[in-house]
């Protein structure tokens, strides 16, 4: 296995850190292509779900080869690295860390072998009963400390069976939010978790097979897009083309917040664009939340879509009031105390001319501690805003999320313990206004039963029976 230098990038505001995203995860068997740099391609188009490490596993059909490093996708990999990494099938991995610390050995893929045989794995999700899966591994038997090297090593305990059978034997014990995807040195592997939290779809190349996170890194590589991969499904692919099984019922709760912030924009979840979903999301928040004002402005570029439902629907006029700095949000150089001070102005900056003497709507994705809209309503009114109104465009966030995304905890998210009225003065708006759950539900147009919506209702559809979770579950251990 390869090691790279260590660059890691740093969050300009931990402070008031978002939500951070599930991790992003690519395989690809598809002989004769360069499937190194299709996968780095396709890391690239998901690295909004994760920015602390990337990591591709390759194979020519008799050894598995890992390269993975802390950083941007851009960062890790260059035309020298990618040009080592040669083979038929490929599978890569961006991390936002949700089980373990943020360091090189957490990074993915994970790789493990016995009797000669590698088997590697990258991980979308979390699980929830890691600590009682790491039970049946031998005592040093893993060296990180996250769930995904505890599934690796539990796939590749024994050697001696076809891995699909082990696989389909072992996942219906696994409990949590998991896409997975792996690979020994001839096929690649993908399957979902019988609840289908985490997205995964399968798309066709000329000469082979792409799995990934979402359409949009399909997009990248020249896939066609074929399906979902179903909650519940294992698919194994080879020169026999792809074979499917089910080890569980599918019990479909799709992440609701993937609508929300995680995807991209351009992707496509059951069926319906992600833009498409935000832009309704913006009308409904319109509806149910009208108010007088000039102009509409989102927070770039998170509140972007809703914003724009939001002024269609209102007819107020939309508008770009914030300039954002595109190249700041990662940084290897940590601001000083004084630089810090000046918070949020070191991402966006107000267009006075634009905002001075409006009244304002400003349109973001979500409230977590509520320090960056706190700022950003100071700011717009320094500018010379006289009314700034804030409507969000999911519900209030007030629960932690144990499937795959690291939300603050209960007792750091403002709406735990805050009413909307007591957020609205803290955030120091003249009104603020949160899309109904029910008015974010049908915008998905998909069912309640069919989404989880945990993070904003405390009803988790995998129930959270054993207390030794968390993230740094596996590493309390020790």
């Amino acid at each position: 296995m390869l090691k790279g230098d260590g660059r890691l990038g740093h969050d300009l505001d931990p402070q008031d850190r978002a939500p951070k995203d599930a991790c992003g995860v690519f395989g690809v068997w598809a002989p004769g292509e360069d499937v190194s740099k299709l996968t780095y391609y396709g890391l690239y188009a998901l690295q909004h779900r994760g920015q602390e490490s990337a990591g591709i596993a390759v194979s020519e059909g008799n050894r598995i080869l890992v390269y993975k490093d802390m950083g941007l996708v851009a960062q890790v990999f260059d035309e020298s690295i990618l040009g080592t990494l040669r083979g038929h099938l490929a599978i890569g991995h961006c991390r936002y860390s949700t089980t373990g610390s943020s360091v090189w050995e957490n990074a993915q893929p994970t790789l493990n072998s016995s009797d000669g045989k590698g088997l590697a794995l990258v991980h979308n999700g979390n699980l929830i009963n890691t600590a009682h899966l790491a039970e049946g591994l031998a005592p040093g038997s893993i060296r990180a400390t996250t769930d995904t090297e505890v599934l690796t090593a539990l796939l590749a305990q024994d050697s001696s069976r076809p891995v699909e059978d082990v696989a389909a034997e072992l996942l219906p014990e696994v409990k949590g939010a998991y896409s997975l995807v792996w690979m020994n040195e001839t096929t690649l592997f993908a399957a979902r978790d019988p609840q289908g939290i985490r997205p995964l779809v399968l798309g066709r190349l000329e000469r082979g097979w792409v799995v990934a996170s979402e359409t949009a890194a399909l997009d990248i590589v020249g896939a066609s897009f074929i399906r979902e991969i179903e909650p519940g499904e294992l698919l194994t692919i080879d020169e026999r083309g792809v074979r499917t099984q089910r080890f569980a019922p599918a019990e479909p709760k799709g992440c609701l917040f993937e609508y929300v912030y995680l995807a991209r924009p351009d992707t496509t979840i059951a069926g319906r664009g992600v833009q498409s979903t935000r832009v309704e999301v913006g009308r409904v928040l319109a509806r149910e939340h009208p108010v007088e004002a000039d102009l509409v402005i989102p927070t770039p570029e998170s509140g972007t879509p809703a914003a724009i439902g939001y002024a269609e629907e209102s007819g107020i006029p939309y508008g770009q009031g914030l300039v954002k700095n595109s190249y700041v949000g990662r940084t290897f150089i940590q601001p000083s105390q004084t630089i810090r001070q000046l918070g949020i102005r070191l991402k966006l900056n107000p267009l006075r001319e634009v905002i001075e003497g409006k009244r304002l709507v400003v349109v973001d994705d979500s409230i977590v501690r509520g320090n960056t809209q706190r700022a950003i309503v100071k700011m717009l009114r320094e500018a010379g805003a006289t009314e700034v109104h804030v409507r969000i465009s999911s519900p209030p966030v007030a629960w932690p999320c144990f499937y795959g995304i690291d939300f603050a905890t209960r007792a750091e998210l403002i709406a735990g313990s805050l009413s909307v009225e007591e957020i609205r003065s803290s955030l120091g708006a003249d009104s603020l206004g949160y899309i109904s759950l029910e008015g974010l539900t049908r915008a998905t147009t998909l069912p309640a039963e069919r989404l989880c919506r945990a993070c904003f209702t405390g009803e988790y559809p995998i129930p959270i029976e054993d207390d030794r979770v968390g993230k740094f579950v596996l590493e309390a251990q020790r």
